[in-house]
């Protein structure tokens, strides 16, 4: 087909960008390539991890729920494998919750603590981490161990100051300091408001300190 001289200067032109560019756009193309598929593929593998934990998380809500003679070895299992192959995992976490609260209730107060201390080292998840430094605050009270009940409430982020401060009375009320019990208290039934019910719980302590 024969073209006449301005088609065959645009030809030439096209030609030349080509032979100019056309390896770096072929080349882009399958980066672009690449990194679109790549990026599915970890979706999906974040997808099969995720459901491969709930698994386990499953397995120990089961073995909580269910007790059973083995029941203990089931949960403790259970959560060392979503600590150890899924830590990123929001199971991870929920699992030692639901593990500590379940082991406790089984008298394996040091199975329970084992997962409220691995918890409250973690800085990834936040709002449980604060949970479990609340609770293992209370069982740190219950075993007496007051100074290191303490250590647990240093810092408290803002959502859960007043709850922090709540349990500080409890431990300060439990070594004779009333003045600092008072203190704290008083500091948890003004973050806490007075709609929230938890406020005639803790005036009722504040109260009842006053009153002894």
């Amino acid at each position: 087909m024969a073209y006449d001289l301005e088609e065959q200067e645009k030809l030439d032109a096209i030609k030349a960008w080509w032979a100019r560019y056309g390896t770096l756009v072929v080349t882009l193309f399958a980066v672009v390539a690449l990194a679109w598929g790549g990026w599915w593929g970890w979706k999906a593998y974040e997808s099969h991890r995720a459901n491969q934990a709930m698994g386990y998380f499953e397995a120990l809500e089961d073995a909580a729920r269910l007790g059973g003679a083995d029941s203990a070895v089931r949960i403790k299992t259970a959560a060392a494998t979503l600590r150890e192959q899924y830590p990123a995992t929001g199971y991870a976490a929920r699992g030692a919750l639901v593990a500590a609260q379940a082991l406790q209730a089984q008298k394996d107060d040091a199975g329970a603590r084992e997962q409220l201390e691995w918890l409250a080292a973690q800085g990834k998840n936040p709002s449980m981490q604060s949970v479990a430094r609340l609770r293992l605050a209370g069982m740190l009270l219950d075993q007496k161990q007051y100074d290191a009940a303490l250590a647990q409430l240093n810092n408290p982020p803002a959502a859960f100051a007043a709850l922090f401060a709540d349990r500080r009375g409890d431990i300060l009320a439990a070594q004779g300091k009333r003045d600092e019990a008072r203190a704290a208290w008083q500091s948890a039934i003004d973050g806490l408001g007075t709609a929230n019910p938890l406020t005639q719980v803790v005036q009722l302590k504040l109260d009842a300190l006053s009153g002894a």
